[in-house]
């Protein structure tokens, strides 16, 4: 299968066509063979001039081996498994090559040149024979509402049999004015979409994927829920846990979330609590931290500008609440070295999980309280049983302060809120943990203190004993 990705001169700007090869972190000079689990893969550049520079990907797939190392059932593993279109046309052994041949320029990074990340540039895609399961109309969908001026060829079925008609193969010619990483998230995606089949098994991990590859521009792709269906094979559970994350949680969450911010906003509470979790952090000896339950990584962001500590990872059940995370920490922007500096977790905090072991510090800001209370026991288990983390930070409401910012007895500060301890609530929960799972706690508040009401937020601080 053949990628022909061509980058043409513009004369309203300054860079060179050559500068390709910055962006693809591969140097035109060479030619580049890689490893891959289901064959090899090669990068050239066949054409490089003052005008254009094209640079190609070629992958050659071994299906006797991919069939042989098969260890699913083996019904279907007839001759069709051997003879068949996989080697020769552009699906998700493409995709699979594009991720990690061309990682660091998907992901935004270019040491040398970085200005030229974020710039949009004119180019042009070749797709030698390109599964269109849906015809140039589906073609269309996908790639117009992304800017691409389209040229599709129809391929023959065989030329020596007209009467046999076309395929669904297309010679296929994208152009458009884009970031590359952008260029080659959209084909990542739609590639597999068109072909409307994947060579290896589905599972939750795709919805992470999808959602993370695809960014701003799914959420804002007429052909979405499409989209979505398609690449997930059809399968109806991540279909609707897909959909969902992308629309039903976002419009959620962004509601409630911006009604608790304007509560708590005339006393900046969000950058208090973030202060005072960074303080006490920096006066303990970790460095490793896990933020249990990270949302949009205000606190990660921190964590990871300050030198202390040399690994932070954030843990999200929400894509979105990822993916916005990986936009705040521009992570497509940084070196390898503090890309490994940092890492983003899918994965829901009630359930045994060994990525989430042997960290120096876990915090867990604003979390507890949007627990189920009858759920609550699982995420003790795992957040001080399972892990056995030196230290644990967990902040929390005070419900006592609530009525100061004019809400009824009852009432929460976020509609997604299960509850609101009191401080004497919260003060006999801390000890209770505190002596089931061997820690020392420590209580305090954040925020204006009131003599009657105490301070907005709860923090307990707890060490494990020695």
């Amino acid at each position: 299968m053949l990628l022909n990705i061509t980058l043409h001169k513009d004369q309203a700007t300054d860079y060179q066509p050559a500068d390709l090869g910055f962006l693809l972190h591969k140097h035109p000079d060479k030619v580049q063979e890689f490893e891959l689990s289901y064959g090899k893969a090669h990068v050239l550049y066949p054409e490089l001039t003052k005008q254009l520079c094209t640079t190609s990907l070629m992958v050659e797939v071994d299906p006797i081996n991919l069939v042989r190392s098969f260890k699913g059932p083996a019904s279907n593993r007839q001759l069709e498994q051997y003879v068949n279109d996989r080697p020769y046309v552009a699906n998700s052994f493409l995709s699979v090559a594009i991720a990690k041949i061309f990682r660091s320029a998907m992901a935004g990074q270019c040491q040398h040149k970085p200005e030229l990340v974020a710039a949009k540039l004119p180019f042009t895609v070749e797709l030698a024979a390109l599964p269109c399961r849906g015809g140039t109309e589906l073609l269309e969908k996908l790639f117009k509402p992304l800017g691409y001026e389209i040229t599709a060829e129809t391929i023959e079925l065989d030329d020596q049999f007209s009467g046999w008609g076309d395929s669904h193969y297309f010679k296929v010619k994208l152009t458009n004015q884009c970031r590359l990483a952008d260029l080659l998230s959209h084909l990542y995606v739609l590639i597999p979409v068109l072909d409307k089949d994947k060579h290896y098994w589905i599972n939750e991990e795709e919805i992470e994927k999808l959602l993370r590859k695809g960014g701003d521009w799914l959420k804002q792709h007429p052909e979405k829920f499409l989209i979505i269906r398609r690449y997930l094979n059809f399968k109806q559970r991540y279909t609707r846990l897909a959909i969902n994350q992308l629309t039903t949680e976002v419009a959620e969450n962004t509601t409630a979330d911006n009604q608790e911010e304007q509560i708590e906003k005339p006393l900046s509470l969000n950058k208090q609590r973030i202060d005072q979790v960074l303080t006490t952090l920096a006066s303990l000896p970790v460095k490793k931290v896990l933020d249990m339950g990270c949302g949009d990584g205000k606190l990660l962001k921190q964590l990871f500008n300050s030198k202390q500590f040399t690994q932070v990872t954030g843990l999200d059940v929400s894509s979105q609440a990822l993916a916005n995370a990986e936009s705040r920490l521009k992570l497509d922007r940084l070196s390898e070295h503090q890309q490994s500096q940092v890492n983003l977790l899918h994965g829901s905090l009630l359930c045994r999980d060994a990525r989430i072991k042997d960290f120096d510090a876990i915090c867990c800001i604003e979390v507890v309280e949007h627990i189920d209370e009858d759920r609550l026991p699982a995420l003790e288990t795992v957040l001080f049983d399972y892990t056995k983390a030196p230290y644990i930070i967990v902040t929390t409401p005070n419900s006592d302060y609530n009525q100061r910012f004019g809400l009824e007895p009852g009432q929460v500060r976020h509609a997604d809120h299960r509850f609101e301890w009191s401080r004497k609530q919260f003060t006999e929960w801390t000890q209770t943990i505190a002596d089931k799972y061997l820690y020392n706690v420590t209580v305090s508040g954040i925020g204006e203190v009131d003599q009657e009401l105490g301070q907005p937020t709860q923090m307990a601080i707890f060490t494990l004993h020695e």
